[in-house]
């Protein structure tokens, strides 16, 4: 380990230190008692859920099954809270409640009795437990929307005992939530905390003064969240689709109730929207890059239905720091940025300079993604830059991420800068030249990525070079293991033509011809983590440095 290396563990211990006690000093004496009260006299309005909703799952939960991130657990006639549960993925989900909005497929009186039973039981169990997965602030800040939201289905037909029971744990809940808001972890935990609640304060029987405070909270973390281009802090394409889910229901919510809205709320909203259709490919599918996994279709447009913006997706993001070139049908997008920060490099990925490309209604290159439902392991796997259509230099990540379990899996090292140009050649084709530091302290190298697509979206040619501190090529020989990787999409089938040329055939049989003038193409297997389904097995090609740079070629086969 270098000395510079070093220095930064040092700051990240002691940086996390200090969060911890400052918090702890901050919050005090957790207990039941200090954050017990009156609870509010009653509801005003249950916000809308655009999520979609399942039948399937309404059923399975009506007999007490419940199937949720990928397992399903049998309860049989025993609280689904008094079994171990199968997953920390299917915990969450169970514990935030997020599973209600499924219920609305069947408003009969015993789906919604079997309903009201269940939040009974986490109230009797866990409602006044300050403890574990149940009151993350992330989970908890789900759960308080989801109880608003759902609660005609949750009230229906109750008994006096059960509303009190119900409002007082709710309130409880946005106390708690309350105490603890400024020291959520970053990035969208602690902006879904803030909705919430926002949310709590216009659907519940508030003080004036609470709704005005929960508003101003709102708009601050709004205002920081929510980048200048639209995107999000974490750099999660995936983000602005979930918290758009949540924004545009409380935005209603304002409207219909005569509410002040918040003044970034609907300045945010329409940023964001454009930065949604940036990420699009031809396919309607969002692009892979830092943590984001698969959407349905139908979730998707479920948010996209309301977008009132217009107009073609922009070439950049600027602060959030992508690109994307587009030509005829085909589309590349570019991650040319790094974390913004030490916290929210816990969720991102090694993937700087990786791209996705398609072509129509075809994603032929691609990230590998992230699991929607996996364990720890292969959420970390799929971190690394080898999961990533990008170079790899000496069998290494751009960014290490660190073990331990007191500073958790943030980028103790990696990527710091990243110099980008861009331009349009006078036959139209558009240029994307970036470089980044990501290999520069073990190897002092910089890997330097050229991408040109012709105007009329037939031809991307690719060069990657290894750079030396100075600029300069590389003279030695590349470390070993050094490797440009190319991740197919497993839709796609890949046929070799040659030792340099390998066939890239979408479903309906359009075909990209891949190729190097010089070297040697390999078909390698790979694994897809973004898959609805979860990770499956897919493909990838392996260029291997031989020299200072690769070059390679994608062209369509008319």
């Amino acid at each position: 380990m270098r000395f510079t290396e070093r220095q930064r563990l040092v700051y990240l211990y002691l940086r996390e230190a200090w969060r911890r006690i400052s918090r702890q000093i901050a919050i005090g004496h957790v207990s039941a008692l200090r954050f017990a009260g009156a609870g509010s006299g009653r509801l005003i309005v249950a916000p809308t859920d655009l999520r979609i909703v399942d039948p399937f799952v309404a059923e399975e939960i009506l007999v007490r099954r419940f199937p949720l991130a990928g397992k399903v657990l049998d309860a049989d006639d025993r609280s689904p809270f008094d079994l171990e549960a199968p997953s920390p993925s299917f915990a969450v989900r169970l514990h935030s409640f997020t599973w209600l909005r499924h219920v609305r497929a069947d408003k009969s009186p015993g789906a919604c009795a079997n309903a009201r039973a269940i939040v009974d039981d986490w109230i009797r169990l866990h409602g006044t437990r300050i403890s574990g997965v149940p009151w993350d602030a992330d989970v908890i800040a789900q759960r308080v929307i989801a109880w608003l939201s759902h609660s005609p289905v949750v009230l229906q037909d109750a008994e006096g005992g059960f509303y009190r029971r119900f409002l007082g744990n709710l309130a409880f809940q946005i106390r708690y939530l309350n105490q603890i808001a400024d020291h959520v972890p970053d990035g969208l935990p602690r902006l879904r905390v803030r909705i919430a609640l926002a949310m709590a304060s216009i659907s519940m029987q508030m003080r004036g003064i609470s709704v005005r405070r929960a508003a101003r909270h709102l708009d601050r973390e709004l205002d920081r969240q929510i980048l200048p281009d639209g995107g999000h802090i974490s750099r999660n394409p995936n983000v602005a689709v979930d918290l758009l889910f949540d924004l545009l229901p409380l935005r209603q919510t304002y409207i219909n109730l005569g509410h002040d809205i918040p003044v970034k709320l609907i300045p945010a909203i329409d940023r964001m929207y454009p930065a949604v259709r940036f990420f699009r490919h031809g396919s309607g599918d969002l692009a892979l890059f830092n943590g984001a996994t698969s959407i349905l279709a139908n979730e998707l447009m479920s948010v996209l239905r309301y977008d009132e913006t217009a107009g073609q997706p922009f070439k950049s993001l600027p602060h959030s720091q992508y690109h994307r070139l587009a030509g005829g049908s085909a589309v590349i997008l570019v991650d040319t940025g790094h974390p913004r920060s030490a916290e929210l490099s816990k969720t991102a990925h090694a993937g700087c300079l990786s791209f996705e490309f398609s072509s129509g209604r075809h994603r032929l290159i691609v990230n590998s993604g992230s699991p929607r439902f996996a364990g720890e392991k292969l959420r970390q796997l799929a971190r690394t830059t080898a999961a990533h259509s990008t170079v790899s230099v000496g069998e290494t990540s751009s960014a290490r991420i660190s073990r331990s379990p007191f500073l958790g899996p943030l980028m103790v090292s990696g990527v710091t800068a990243v110099e980008v140009t861009r331009q349009t050649a006078a036959d139209g084709s558009d240029r994307l030249c970036a470089r980044h530091n990501g290999y520069l302290l073990n190897f002092g190298l910089w890997h330097e990525r050229e991408l040109r697509l012709n105007e009329a979206g037939t031809k991307v040619a690719g060069r990657d070079r290894l750079l030396l501190a100075n600029g300069e090529p590389l003279q030695s020989a590349p470390p070993p293991e050094s490797l440009g990787r190319f991740h197919i999409h497993p839709a796609v089938r890949l046929e070799q033509v040659d030792g340099r040329a390998v066939h890239l055939i979408a479903p309906d049989g359009e075909t990209w011809v891949f190729s190097v003038p010089t070297g040697e193409v390999v078909i390698s297997e790979d694994v897809f983590f973004a898959d609805a389904s979860g990770a499956r097995s897919s493909e990838q090609l392996e260029i291997a440095f031989e020299g200072p740079e690769i070059r390679w070629f994608l062209t369509h086969k008319a």
